[in-house]
C-alpha cells in the first residue's frame, strides 16, 4: 500500500493518498477531500498545489535543475536546435533525422499567413503594444481555420493546426513588430532556417538583402530553446485552465501570450533594460543603485537578479551569459546601458551581500541585454520569450488534452456579505 497523509479534523481522520513522481517528488492528492470532508484547501497563487501530473518538464529550483522530457536544458541548448527541442516537448522523444526533416518542411511550408492577417494589423495603431497586436493576430485564426474550433477532429488535424500555430507564429510576431516601427511587412523565405528567417521578417527591407550573422542567429535559437517550457509557470497554467474548456488551440495559446505579458512574468527582461536606463539616466552611478539595494529601507530593487523558483542559481543563465559575450562581441555595440549592465553583473557575482542571497543574474538579465545589443525595442522582448515558450504551451495544452482532464474550476472561501435583502432604491 502507498504511503498516506492523515488530516485530522472535528474528531475524523482523513487519508489522503500520496503521490511519488518519477524524480521522487511527493504530493497529496486532495481530489476527494471536499467531497469526504466538506473542506477545500486554500493557496494563495497556488504556490504549494500540484494543477495536474505532467511529463513534460521538470524542474528543481533548490538545486537549479531545469530538464525537458528528461534531457538536460545545458545539453539541449548546446547539441539541439529549437526545432529539434519544440519537436521533444510536444510529441515526447527526440525525432531521427527523417522525423526533423519532415517536421522542418512542414513548418517552413505553412509559415504563410493569409492576406487578409494584414487587414486585421493595419487595424491598430503604430502605438499599439505589439504583445496586444500579437495576441489578437493569433486568436484570429481560429477565423481562418474554423475546424480548430472542433475538439473532436481526427489526431491528423490536431497536428495540422499545432504546425501551423509554430511556423506562423514568427511571421505574426515580426508583423507586430514592423506595425510597431511602421514599416513594410516582410514574408517568409523557405530557404531561411527558423531563426534566421525571423530575423529576416524582423530586421528585414524590401530595398536591402539582410545578412544574417551566424553568431547572432545561434544566440536567438538558443534563447528559444531556454524560454522553450518552464512546468506550470501562469502562462502555462492559462494555456492549460483555457484549453480544458475545449477552446481551439489558438485562443488558448492568445490566452497565454495575454498571460506572459504581465511585467511580473514574461516583461521581465523589458524590466532590466528600463532599469539600466533609469541608472544611465541619473549619471550612471553604479555603486550609488548598488547601496540602494542594499538599504532595506530603500524602494529600489534590481531587476534581472535572483529567480522566485532558482534559489541558488539560475541554470538558463549560465548558459546565455556565454552567448551574450558572443553578440556583444560580434557586433562590437558600444552603449552606456550596455555598460552599465556589465558593471552590475560584475558586482553581484563578487559581492558578498548579492552571493548570500542568491542574487544572481538570472536569464532575463542576459536575454534583455541581448534584445538590447540587437537594437530590439523594449516592448518587443516580450514578444520574443512568447515565439520561444510557444512549443511549450503546446505540449501543454497537448498533454492536458490528451489525458481528457477536467475543466479547471478553482474554489474559494467567500468572505463577502451574508444573507442580505433587497431595499428599494427610494428606501436607501
Amino acid at each position: 500500500m502507498g504511503k498516506k497523509a492523515e488530516l485530522h479534523y472535528d474528531g475524523k481522520i482523513y487519508d489522503l493518498p500520496v503521490v511519488t513522481g518519477t524524480e521522487k517528488e511527493n504530493a497529496i492528492d486532495i481530489s476527494k477531500l471536499r467531497a469526504q470532508s466538506g473542506l477545500i484547501t486554500l493557496d494563495r497563487g497556488f504556490k504549494n498545489t500540484g494543477s495536474t501530473e505532467s511529463g513534460i518538464t521538470f524542474l528543481n529550483g533548490e538545486e537549479g535543475i531545469l530538464r525537458y522530457r528528461g534531457y538536460s536544458i545545458e545539453e539541449l541548448a548546446d547539441k539541439a536546435t529549437f526545432l529539434e527541442v519544440a519537436f521533444l516537448l510536444i510529441y515526447g522523444d527526440l525525432p531521427s533525422k527523417s522525423e526533423l526533416n519532415h517536421f522542418v518542411d512542414e513548418i517552413t511550408h505553412h509559415s504563410l499567413v493569409h492576406e487578409d492577417v494584414k487587414s486585421i494589423l493595419d487595424g491598430f495603431p503604430s502605438r499599439a503594444h505589439p504583445m496586444g497586436v500579437l495576441s489578437s493576430l493569433v486568436s484570429s485564426l481560429t477565423a481562418f481555420y474554423p475546424k480548430s474550433l472542433d475538439p473532436n477532429r481526427s489526431k491528423e488535424e490536431v497536428n495540422g493546426t499545432i504546425i501551423r500555430a509554430i511556423a506562423k507564429l514568427p511571421t505574426l510576431a515580426a508583423w507586430s513588430y514592423k506595425n510597431r516601427m511602421r514599416q513594410p511587412i516582410m514574408y517568409p523565405k523557405n530557404k531561411l532556417s527558423y531563426t534566421a528567417n525571423f530575423m529576416h521578417m524582423m530586421f528585414g527591407l524590401p530595398t536591402t538583402e539582410m545578412e544574417i550573422s551566424p553568431v547572432v542567429a545561434k544566440a536567438i535559437d538558443k534563447l528559444l530553446i531556454l524560454h522553450a517550457d518552464h512546468e506550470q509557470n501562469c502562462s502555462a497554467s492559462t494555456v492549460r485552465i483555457v484549453g480544458s474548456s475545449q477552446a481551439s488551440l489558438y485562443a488558448s495559446v492568445s490566452a497565454g501570450i495575454a498571460a506572459l505579458w504581465g511585467p511580473l512574468h514574461g516583461g521581465a527582461n523589458q524590466a532590466v533594460i528600463e532599469m539600466l536606463e533609469s541608472i544611465k539616466d541619473d549619471g550612471g552611478d553604479v555603486d550609488k543603485y548598488i547601496s540602494k539595494a542594499k538599504d532595506k529601507s530603500d524602494s529600489f530593487r534590481l531587476m534581472g537578479f535572483g529567480h522566485r523558483v532558482y534559489k541558488n542559481f539560475d541554470p538558463r543563465a549560465t548558459i546565455i551569459k556565454k552567448a551574450a559575450d558572443d553578440v556583444l562581441n560580434e557586433l562590437g555595440v558600444e552603449d552606456p546601458v550596455l555598460d552599465i549592465a556589465k558593471k552590475l553583473e560584475k558586482v553581484a557575482l563578487s559581492d558578498e551581500y548579492f552571493k548570500s542571497r542568491g542574487l544572481y543574474p538570472n536569464v532575463d538579465f542576459y536575454s534583455g541585454i541581448i534584445y538590447r545589443a540587437l537594437g530590439i525595442p523594449t516592448d518587443m522582448f516580450t514578444v520574443m520569450f512568447a515565439l520561444g515558450r510557444l512549443p511549450g504551451w503546446i505540449a501543454q495544452w497537448k498533454e492536458m488534452r490528451e489525458n481528457q482532464e477536467p475543466i479547471g474550476r478553482p474554489r474559494q472561501v467567500y468572505t463577502g456579505s451574508t444573507e442580505r435583502k433587497y431595499v428599494p432604491i427610494e428606501n436607501r
